[in-house]
């Protein structure tokens, strides 16, 4: 989605939001399609003493699988991100603007960047998740095995010995 920014640059106080869908369901990750469901993305620019900035509001359906017990699960997701905007840039290398000579700015790529930049890195359905038994494979989450938990590791066991 192009975002068309000349009024915004030209008058100061001057504001304009646009929203719309973005779909992303192409998106590989590790393996993984986790975007079942378009971005919903609000994204609003303004010239507040001859800077502007923009934000963008993007929430969705995240679809993962669980790193401890392996279950899928959804979780609606929700951020907000934060941009200067400027015409030019000198070529000192400063990431801190998004450069549009033209007054016209693509949204999709700067959403995906950030929606990417700020997903988990570990995925768990919930924070206390208890994962797998390690004997028998039980989601523990699902209640406790039959598994023998007194089980010592081998390479402890001449420490056990020492304790008797």
């Amino acid at each position: 989605m192009l975002f068309e920014l000349k009024s915004v640059f030209q008058n100061e106080g001057e504001e304009k939001t646009i929203s719309y869908k973005l779909d992303i369901s192409n998106i590989d990750i590790d393996g993984v399609f986790p975007f079942k469901t378009p971005l919903d993305i609000t994204a609003t620019a303004g010239n507040r003493a001859s800077l502007v900035d923009l934000t963008l509001i993007v929430s969705f359906d995240y679809v993962r699988s669980c790193d401890r017990c392996g279950e899928e699960f959804t979780r609606k997701m929700k951020y907000k991100f934060t941009h200067k905007l400027a015409r030019t840039l000198e070529t000192d290398g400063n990431d801190d603007y998004i450069e549009t000579p033209d007054f016209v700015l693509d949204l999709d790529e700067t959403v995906i960047s950030d929606v990417l930049l700020s997903l988990p890195q570990k995925n768990l359905c919930k924070e206390d998740c208890k994962g797998l038994c390690s004997q028998c494979g039980h989601n523990l989450n699902e209640g406790e095995c039959d598994c023998d938990k007194k089980q010592v590791d081998p390479r402890l066991e001449i420490l056990k010995q020492l304790m008797d």
